[in-house]
């Protein structure tokens, strides 16, 4: 491959929630570029396995990891178990949410909000510090956080509000982690919009012409489009970039109407 391919070679990094979806698709695209990733999953070990081997059948190396971030022994293990694999880790991508959505739809609003403050928010800031620290020491590092684009102009509705909430604190943490953790730790936060994800698969016909309407594109983001966007901020080419919140949206035309 060309040396542009293979701009992360040599690369340790490790990708939260990385046994589908969004996760997956980082963590395979910045396999390609040559890097050697760790994949987490809470307990998807088949999910997980599977994006372990397609990351090896893109010519790097990788390891599974289960750990359940909503408990913060699981989050200081996933941190040892992973500065243990390689010895450093050069990136550290907190993908791992809350399946809020397609999951058990007896909770109510608060447990819901709960797991998403446990696993978004809480899990994001302790493994972000401890990675941070260790990166500071280190001498060099990236962290990459993961928002929504809609958290700063708001949502109407249960998912919109618990949403706002735990994303918008995981992007204000960013900015504040960037300061803490400069020169030698760069920070940035992705914030995707409609992303076609497993729920956006199954969304009724209303929020598929939502979807479409909101974005200046007229139409749903890809998980690569993230992927691809998170290669990027994990590259040499991005690295005067830090304590940014990078929306991946295909441009919001703000909140429908209709």
């Amino acid at each position: 491959m060309s040396q542009i391919k293979q701009e992360l070679a040599g690369q340790t990094i490790v990708v939260t929630g990385s046994s589908s979806g969004i996760g997956r698709a980082i963590a395979i695209e910045l396999a390609g570029a040559g890097a050697d990733v760790l994949v987490h999953a809470r307990s998807n070990r088949q999910g997980a396995q599977e994006t372990v081997d397609a990351i090896k059948h893109a010519g790097s190396q990788s390891h599974a990891i289960l750990a359940d971030l909503a408990d913060p022994a699981g989050q200081d293990r996933l941190v040892e178990e992973a500065w243990g694999w390689r010895g450093s880790v050069n990136v550290w991508i907190n993908n791992a949410g809350a399946d809020v959505l397609t999951g058990e739809q007896q909770q109510t609003f608060e447990q819901k909000l709960q797991q998403l403050l446990e696993v978004d928010v809480t899990a994001t800031l302790r493994l972000s510090r401890d990675a941070g620290q260790r990166m500071k020491q280190q001498g060099h590092g990236i962290i990459l956080n993961m928002g929504w684009d809609q958290a700063e102009v708001g949502m109407e509705g249960d998912s919109g509000e618990m949403f706002a909430a735990a994303k918008g604190a995981v992007m204000a943490a960013t900015r504040s982690l960037a300061r803490s953790l400069a020169p030698e730790v760069r920070v940035n936060c992705l914030a995707p919009g409609w992303i076609r994800t497993t729920w956006a698969k199954g969304a009724s016909q209303a929020w598929q012409q939502r979807a479409e309407k909101e974005c200046l594109l007229g139409r749903w983001g890809e998980v690569e489009d993230v992927a691809r966007t998170a290669r990027f901020l994990c590259s040499p080419a991005s690295s005067f970039i830090t304590g940014q919140i990078i929306a991946v949206n295909g441009g919001f035309a703000g909140p429908s109407t209709s």
